[in-house]
């Protein structure tokens, strides 16, 4: 059994709050055997208050979070990449740095809930419904058998954890 630990970068446009929670649940759900990082395209600068909110109303330790730019992953004392995943279809859609390692890398777009329209209760079950979607996914992904899965199939499943037909169930 090996003791590898997995680096993952989840990218969004502004990595303000997709790819901050992500990078959270990953730490978290991934229980040492990953080890996660968010970067954004057109990073805003800050992270959204609602994310960091419910974060902490999750119990998670904020100090990890910042905003920004996915070019600091693509620099040589980067650290080397296994996995790659956007999280919002812009970024998904742009050009991406050559990132070192040749990392496997699947969209699992979610809807932006900085973006959400309504009350502030509204605008709060949005970034709730994004943890959620995020968690389920992520939850799927460390579950399956990274050591024992050819490349091939690993993509496929990664593909399908961003298509929601894994993303609810276990892996």
């Amino acid at each position: 059994m090996s003791d590898k630990i997995y680096n993952v970068l989840f990218l969004c446009t502004g990595n303000s709050a997709r790819s901050v929670l992500a990078e959270a649940i990953m730490n978290r759900v991934g229980q040492g055997k990953f080890r996660a990082f968010s970067a954004g395209s057109q990073p805003k600068g800050e992270v959204h208050p609602y994310t960091l909110d419910l974060l902490k109303q999750l119990n998670y330790d904020t100090g990890f979070a910042r905003s920004k730019n996915w070019s600091e992953f693509a620099e040589p004392n980067a650290p080397v990449l296994d996995f790659v995943f956007t999280v919002c279809d812009n970024a998904a859609n742009e050009a991406c740095p050559v990132w070192p390692g040749q990392p496997m890398s699947a969209h699992w777009g979610v809807p932006d809930p900085a973006a959400a329209t309504g009350n502030e209760a509204e605008k709060r079950f949005a970034f709730a419904e994004a943890y959620r979607m995020l968690n389920a996914r992520i939850s799927a992904f460390t579950s399956l058998p990274l050591q024992s899965i050819d490349r091939l199939t690993l993509q496929r499943r990664l593909d399908d954890i961003g298509s929601g037909d894994r993303a609810e169930g276990a892996a």
